[in-house]
């Protein structure tokens, strides 16, 4: 009997091929997942008068604690949207805490199959000796380790952060009488040694800060008052950022992460209008970025 052309069955070699390319297609639409891991410097200190970035748009982000924080992290996928990539992201976040801290008590929420990550520990790598990368170095491969248990082929980066007014202003703090940019190149130098024994990149927060001083943009000493015409990159308590610190550290997360260029975003873009910085500033800040990314 003669079947006509219309109702033929497919054969199992076209389904396959059908199959291949819808498997193929969702491939390509899937968004890339990141995971962001840190305390206050990820995700905005609201006593350090940045309440504008913690809550900033915590509906685009997924807090595995549940703590409704967007931070850093919703700033990053601000700043995707506006560039036309897909970026699924999340955060685990708490005050004060080093990834040793994580690692003891956050395994068991971190343990997915991210195809990204960003780790950021301690201010001053060891809370109980600042400056020494031993506590960053191990609990950065503990970390690292539980992560690619998840997805071997997880992209994992280390926010090296900036220097703190108050322990280079201060007497009592560890890098008093240093030039405030010292504090952020022995950060990076800790960052450094953890990146190199557990394969990972350093994202040079730090760096781009001391670079917004040394262009005139930022003031140097938050202490003696702000110069006219340039910005503070740090909140009230002269240790976590201001909104433009957390703008700036976003940015070069961005940079590094996607491979686009901060510049590209504009001086007009969403972000920079909604946290309250003004579109030169946000444009000279996206310049800092990629000039120290390039670097």
């Amino acid at each position: 009997m003669h079947i006509p052309r219309p109702f033929r069955r497919p054969t199992v070699a076209a389904l396959l091929v059908a199959l291949g390319t819808l498997t193929a297609q969702a491939a390509l639409a899937a968004p890339t997942t990141i995971l962001f891991i840190g305390n206050s410097f990820t995700f905005g200190e609201p006593a350090g008068a940045a309440p504008v970035v913690e809550r900033f748009r915590p509906g685009t982000v997924t807090d595995l604690n549940g703590s409704g924080i967007g931070g850093v992290p919703a700033l990053f996928k601000a700043f995707t949207e506006e560039a036309g990539l897909d970026y699924q992201v999340s955060l685990e976040t708490s005050p004060g805490k080093g990834l040793d801290w994580h690692y003891d008590h956050a395994l068991k929420t971190i343990s997915k199959p991210f195809d990204v990550a960003v780790l950021q520990s301690y201010s001053t790598l060891d809370a109980a000796k600042p400056g020494n990368p031993a506590t960053l170095t191990k609990y950065a491969g503990l970390v690292a380790q539980a992560l690619r248990a998840q997805n071997p082929k997880i992209d994992i980066r280390l926010d090296s952060t900036w220097s703190r007014p108050d322990q280079t202003y201060r007497p009592k703090g560890a890098w008093y009488g240093k030039p405030i940019t010292q504090m952020a190149l022995d950060l990076r130098a800790g960052y450094d040694q953890a990146g190199q024994a557990w394969h990972m990149r350093v994202i040079p927060v730090g760096q781009a800060f001391s670079r917004a001083i040394a262009a005139g943009l930022a003031d140097p000493d938050p202490y003696d008052g702000i110069e006219a015409g340039k910005v503070n990159l740090w909140a009230p308590d002269n240790y976590h950022a201001s909104a433009h610190g957390y703008y700036l550290e976003a940015l070069t997360i961005f940079g590094q992460v996607t491979g686009r260029d901060p510049r590209s975003l504009g001086a007009n873009e969403g972000v920079a209008r909604e946290i309250g910085i003004a579109p030169d500033m946000a444009a000279a800040l996206q310049r800092v970025a990629a000039e120290q990314l390039a670097q």
